[in-house]
């Protein structure tokens, strides 16, 4: 079975969705599962995980509602507040949603220290004492403190969106691929193959711009720590889903038939507990 490992729906607002700037006008809409249906049957993916955009606990139950109403989305990754003195009771509450697997909090910008703040990271642990994981959504200068994150936690079920988001169009990579490599040695980590588009040239990118990042990422984690993700519709600012699907096809199809099965959705099922 393939699965979309990270992909969003909103309802979109000028006011919640901000981020979503004029040269991004492309996505200045509304997506829903709708949308996205015949878009996964294309490109014969079965099923998808839905991550948070917004950091409400709103947001948590929209995509809930949605996963309830529509079973391709096999698991949900929603928000709470990881700071909050009632953390350990929400959790609890949200137990009962067998389909919200993780949680996710936009730390991207985030100041420095502020992933490694206990009052951050304890809340990232409480986690695990409910059966959580956490996804990790930085950019690359907040790697080390990634380091440093996934180290408190050893136990924890942790995923780095994105690769770490190296800025691909500016040609980062030496102090990417260090702290890539650094991360690989925790094997409770595991990373998304994902939102290589968006960090390259929006309209001038190339099959070759990602041969250096998607290689890294095989030779550190591996085959069975690595999940597919296509970031939509974000990713439709720079690439359609086929186009996206096809990057890391081109890849991957030098590794085994098993090995490319795990990287296009077994992982992502072991990782987020899905049961089909």
């Amino acid at each position: 079975m393939k699965i979309d490992a990270h992909q969003h729906f909103w309802h979109y607002s000028p006011t919640t969705h901000g981020w979503i700037t004029e040269d991004m006008k492309a996505i200045r809409k509304s997506f829903l599962p709708d949308d996205l249906v015949p878009v996964l049957n294309a490109n014969g993916v079965d099923g998808c995980v839905a991550v948070q955009a917004d950091q409400t606990e709103a947001e948590s139950q929209f995509l809930l509602d949605l996963a309830a109403k529509n079973p391709f989305i096999k698991a949900v990754v929603g928000w709470t507040d990881l700071k909050s003195d009632s953390l350990e009771a929400r959790l609890e509450a949200y137990q009962s949603h067998e389909l919200l697997k993780g949680f996710r909090h936009i730390a991207q910008g985030q100041p420095a220290g502020f992933l490694i703040d206990p009052a951050f990271s304890n809340g990232i642990a409480e986690l695990n004492n409910f059966g959580f994981s956490y996804d990790m959504l930085v950019f690359n200068n907040q790697l080390p403190e990634v380091v440093e994150l996934v180290k408190k936690l050893p136990r924890m079920r942790l995923v780095l969106d994105h690769i770490g988001k190296p800025n691909i169009q500016a040609g980062e990579f030496a102090e990417w691929k260090r702290e890539i490599e650094r991360l690989s040695a925790f094997e409770h980590l595991y990373v998304k193959l994902s939102g290589l588009v968006t960090e390259a040239n929006w309209q001038q990118w190339q099959l070759s711009d990602f041969e250096p990042y998607i290689e890294s990422i095989l030779d550190a984690f591996g085959p069975d720590r690595i999940m597919f993700g296509s970031d939509w519709p974000v990713c439709l600012v720079a690439a359609d889903y086929g186009q996206v699907l096809t990057i890391v096809n081109q890849y991957i199809e030098k590794l085994s038939t098993a090995e490319q099965a795990a990287i296009m959705g077994e992982n992502a099922k072991r990782f987020y507990r899905i049961r089909l």
